[in-house]
Parts: structure tokens; C-alpha cells; sequence
């Protein structure tokens, strides 16, 4: 169960990552708050599950702080889940679109640092006060092993996931002395229905063959779990770092396909 008086936002809730993150915390009793464009989709979801809801595009800056005003005006917010953000085109660096490379800064990177920036007077708020070891507010980013681990054709990708994840590190080192984890989570393959489909842009059999022959690749509910349990920790535990992986998935760009059987 989440601390006393703590309350999460989560980014990009309207599919994948996001609305099971937003469906993990409520089955936990966290009071929520889910952001994304696509209204429809946030409002089945908040009558899914009781979290309430804040229509936003992250990457204009006005929706952002209106996004703060709301939260503050209605309790404000200890835990921030940043998910929102995306890939698109599977090229070579010197091949690749500009369009989408801007695109995805503008997505995975730059509204990351605007929604830290117009909420971290929030979170300290949450915290404000408390004696040490009994509370804690929460920046949990969601990057990719993409951002650790270079792959041929992920150049746009691998940047600004690389970008997001030292974004983090330098925040930690920033917040130092405050109450207030800095987390990342860095999935691999993870199944999902729009994260390929996006990438290639809406080819379905494309999408479909990353994931074709590979034995359990993750769901976007086992990522949501092990940000549940990332956040619920006791207050003066840091999981700085979470790569979490399929068994079948060794690398960024080493994925078995087929059973896994013991090498004989």
C-alpha cells in the first residue's frame, strides 16, 4: 500500500505502459492521476478503475502548466510516473528522417524535462516537512534499454533514450539531500499494441514480426508491477536503475527465438 497522503501522476496512460501502470497503483490504492491526448481513452480508463483524469500533449508547453495548476488546485502529487514517449522509423543515421528524429526528442526527451520542471515544486511540497525516513516523493522515468545499449537502425531511438537516461543521472546528482528518488526503468521487448505499430507506421505485419517466435516477450502489466514495487519501496530505498528484460531478449539486439532449452 502507498505511504500515507501520496498521490501519482502517470504520463501517456491512454495505452501500453501507461494504462497499466495507471491500473497497477489503483489495485494498490493509490489515489491517480492519468494524463495522455486521447480523452476517450482516458475517460474509459478512469471509469475502469476510479483514477481521475488531465487531457494533455506534453510537447506544448501550455497544456503542461496547465497540468500543474490542476494538480495543485486538487492535492497535488508525490509520485510522478514520466512514460509518455515513442519511437518511430527504423533507420540508418545517416538515413534517417529529421522529422522523426525531432519527434522523438520533442516526445521521449523535452516534455520529460517540462513536466520535471513544472511539477518538482509539487513533489517537494508532498514531502515538505516530513521527518527523514518517512516520506518520500517520486520522479520515476520510463527509457528503454535503447538508452543504454546501442542497436544498428536505432540511431533517432538510442539518442534520445540515451538523452533521457543521463537527463536522469544528472537530476539524482541535482537533487542531492532532498527526499526525492530519481528512478529509471529500462525495458526491453515488451509487447504491446502500439509501440511497434507506431514505429512502423501502422504496418501490422511488421509490427508483428518483432515479436514473432519469441517466447514471453514482457507485457506492458509486468513493467507496471516492477514500477509499483519501484515506487513502493520503503522511503530510504533507491532503485536507481531497473533493466528489465524478457529471459528470451540478451540484448538490445540479441532476441532467441523459438523454446528455450537447456544447452545439452
Amino acid at each position: 500500500m502507498p505511504q500515507q497522503n501520496r498521490r501519482a501522476v502517470v504520463t501517456g496512460a491512454s495505452s501500453g505502459i501507461g494504462a497499466a501502470t495507471v491500473r497497477r497503483l489503483r489495485a494498490h490504492g493509490w489515489p491517480v492521476v492519468a494524463v495522455a491526448r486521447r480523452e476517450d481513452r482516458l475517460r474509459a480508463l478512469a471509469e475502469e478503475t476510479g483514477a481521475t483524469f488531465f487531457v494533455a500533449d506534453l510537447t506544448v508547453q501550455a497544456d503542461v502548466d496547465a497540468l500543474a495548476v490542476h494538480l495543485a488546485e486538487t492535492g497535488g502529487v508525490s509520485t510522478l510516473v514520466n512514460n509518455a514517449g515513442g519511437a518511430v522509423g527504423l533507420d540508418t543515421v545517416e538515413h534517417g528522417s529529421i522529422a522523426d528524429w525531432q519527434w522523438m526528442f520533442e516526445i521521449n526527451v523535452i516534455a520529460v524535462k517540462r513536466v520535471i520542471t513544472a511539477l518538482l515544486p509539487l513533489l517537494r511540497a508532498s514531502v515538505s516537512g516530513v521527518p527523514t525516513g518517512e516520506g518520500v516523493a517520486d520522479i520515476l522515468t520510463v527509457s528503454s534499454i535503447a538508452g543504454h545499449i546501442a542497436y544498428e537502425k536505432g540511431g533517432g531511438y538510442n539518442a534520445a533514450k540515451f538523452a533521457v537516461a543521463a537527463m536522469m543521472d544528472v537530476l539524482r546528482l541535482e537533487l542531492s539531500g532532498e527526499p526525492i528518488r530519481v528512478l529509471e526503468i529500462a525495458p526491453g521487448m515488451v509487447h504491446t499494441d502500439e509501440f511497434s505499430l507506431v514505429r512502423f507506421r501502422g504496418d501490422q505485419a511488421a509490427a508483428d514480426a518483432v515479436y514473432a517466435g519469441v517466447p514471453n516477450p514482457l507485457t506492458a502489466d509486468d513493467v507496471a508491477e516492477t514500477i509499483v514495487t519501484m515506487v513502493e519501496l520503503a522511503p530510504h530505498i533507491s532503485l536507481d536503475l531497473v533493466v528489465i528484460k524478457p529471459v528470451a531478449q540478451s540484448a538490445a539486439y540479441k532476441v532467441h527465438r523459438g523454446p528455450l532449452e537447456v544447452k545439452q
